[in-house]
C-alpha cells in the first residue's frame, strides 16, 4: 500500500459510498499486509457505451489505485455471450461473438478516462473460459447445487412463479466465480445485486486451494427519474460519451436531493466539503449553484476542464439569461411503455390548461424542453427521461416520467 497513507484513512476511502464488505476485518488484515492487491472488477459488454451509473465502480477501483494496488479490469466477452440473468424476469437473448468484440473494443478507451493504465490490466474471461473443455465445465458445475443457485432471489422468484429458468442460467455466476479464481483476485467489486454471483467467487478460490477474496458491493446509481436505476433501455442515463453540454445540462436536471446522491458515488471532492456545502444549501444556498460544481467536475473528467466551463457557461445562456426561477415545482408523471405525448405531459404538469393550448404554443415556438424550442407536435417524451419544459417565459416545471 502506498507509504503515505494509513490504513485507517485508506479503509474510510475504500468504505465511501460501498454497501457493504465482506468480511471486513480481512480486508482490513490485507492492507495492515501493506502488499498491493490484486483488485477485480468485471463488466460485460453488452452494450457500446459505458454510463454513469457503470462509473460508479470504476470510481473505486480508481481509489484502489491511488492508495497502490493493482487493478483487474475483466471484460466479460465470454459471459456476455451466456447473458447475465441478474434481476431479469425472463431468458436474455445472448449476444453474438462479433456484437460482443464490437462493444468491448469501445470500453478500453473509455475507462482510461478515469482509471491509469499503468496500474490497469485489462483481460478477457474467453482467455480461460474458451479453453476450457466440456468435462472441465462439468467439473465446475459440480462445485455448486441446484439449491444453493435457487436461493439466489431471482432465481427463486422465477423458479416458484413457473417462468422458465434456462440450464446456461446457473453457469453464469460459476463463471463469474472461476473468473476470480483464474485471476487469482484478492478483492472483487461488483453493484449490490451481484452480492450472490461475487460469494461464489469466495466459495471457487476456496475450493482451488485459494485465499477467498473479500467482496465489495457498491450501490446501484438511480437514473435522472430519482426511482429506477440508470440504464440505457430507460432512457435515464448519462453516458460517459455525451457531448459536454449534453451531459452538463441532464446534471443540472436532477432534483436537489438526487444531486447529493451523485456527489457520493461520483464525485472525487473530499466528504467534508460535500457535508459543508450541503449544510450550506439548508441554511438557503442555491443549490443549484452546488449542482453545477458537480456537473463542471464530471464533465471535466470526461472531456476537459474548458469543455466543462464552457458547458456551465452555455448552460447558463439558455437558462439563467431566460430567468429561470430558483425554485422549480418538480413533478414525477407516469410514461408508460410508448411515452407520454408531449401536450398531455405540459397539460398534467400544470404549465397549459388543455392539450389544444399546448399544440397551439408549440406550433407558435413556445414551448422549450430544456432550453430548446421544440416544433413536433408528435412528441412522446420518453419513459425514464429528466428534463426542465418551459411555456412563454414564466411557467417552468422540472418533469421525471416513470415507466
Amino acid at each position: 500500500m502506498h507509504a503515505t497513507i494509513p490504513v485507517a484513512e485508506a479503509l474510510a476511502l475504500i468504505q465511501r459510498g460501498s454497501e457493504e464488505i465482506l468480511p471486513l476485518e480481512e480486508l482490513r488484515t490485507r492492507l495492515q499486509a501493506g502488499q498491493p492487491l490484486r483488485i477485480k472488477a468485471g463488466f460485460d459488454p453488452t452494450a457500446p457505451d459505458l454510463h454513469l451509473g457503470h462509473t460508479v465502480l470504476i470510481n473505486k477501483l480508481r481509489q484502489f489505485q491511488e492508495l497502490g494496488h493493482e487493478v483487474l479490469f475483466l471484460i466479460g466477452d465470454f459471459t456476455a455471450m451466456i447473458g447475465d440473468p441478474t434481476g431479469k424476469s425472463a431468458t436474455r437473448p445472448p449476444l453474438t461473438r462479433e456484437e460482443v468484440l464490437e462493444n468491448a473494443a469501445t470500453y478500453e478507451h473509455q475507462i482510461y478516462k478515469i482509471l491509469d493504465p499503468e496500474r490497469t490490466t485489462l483481460l478477457f474471461n474467453s482467455s480461460w473460459m474458451g479453453a476450457m473443455s466440456g468435462a472441465e465445465m462439468i467439473q465446475l458445475a459440480a462445485k455448486h447445487t441446484v439449491a444453493r443457485m435457487l436461493e439466489r432471489d431471482d432465481f427463486s422468484k422465477r423458479y416458484k412463479s413457473g417462468q422458465p429458468i434456462a440450464i446456461h442460467e446457473f453457469l453464469y455466476p460459476l463463471v463469474q466465480g472461476y473468473d476470480s479464481v483464474a485471476m487469482r483476485a484478492d478483492v472483487e467489486l461488483g453493484g449490490t445485486d451481484q452480492k450472490f454471483n461475487l460469494l461464489v467467487g469466495r466459495q471457487l478460490q476456496e475450493a482451488h486451494g485459494q485465499r477467498p477474496q473479500v467482496i465489495l458491493t457498491m450501490p446501484i446509481l438511480e437514473g435522472l427519474d430519482g426511482v429506477q436505476k440508470m440504464s440505457k433501455s430507460l432512457n435515464n442515463y448519462i453516458a460517459i460519451n455525451d457531448p459536454a453540454e449534453e451531459m452538463f445540462g441532464k446534471m443540472m436536471s436532477l432534483s436537489d436531493d438526487l444531486m447529493w446522491r451523485y456527489y457520493e458515488l461520483l464525485s472525487f471532492r473530499p466528504m467534508s466539503e460535500i457535508r459543508a456545502w450541503r449544510k450550506a444549501v439548508a441554511e438557503g444556498a442555491n443549490p443549484r449553484d452546488i449542482k453545477a460544481k458537480l456537473g463542471e467536475e464530471l464533465v471535466a473528467r470526461f472531456h476537459s476542464q474548458s469543455a466543462a466551463e464552457r458547458a456551465h457557461q452555455a448552460f447558463n445562456a439558455r437558462f439563467r439569461q431566460g430567468a429561470i426561477p430558483d425554485e422549480l415545482p418538480e413533478i414525477t408523471l407516469p410514461a408508460g411503455a410508448e411515452g407520454l405525448p408531449i401536450a398531455n405531459l405540459l397539460k398534467a404538469a400544470g404549465l397549459v390548461h388543455s392539450t389544444s393550448e399546448a399544440l397551439r404554443l408549440i406550433a407558435q415556438g413556445g414551448v422549450r424542453i430544456d432550453g430548446e424550442a421544440i416544433r413536433d407536435k408528435g412528441l412522446r417524451c420518453a419513459p425514464g427521461s429528466s428534463a426542465i419544459y418551459q411555456v412563454g417565459k414564466r411557467k417552468f416545471a422540472r418533469v421525471f416520467l416513470q415507466s
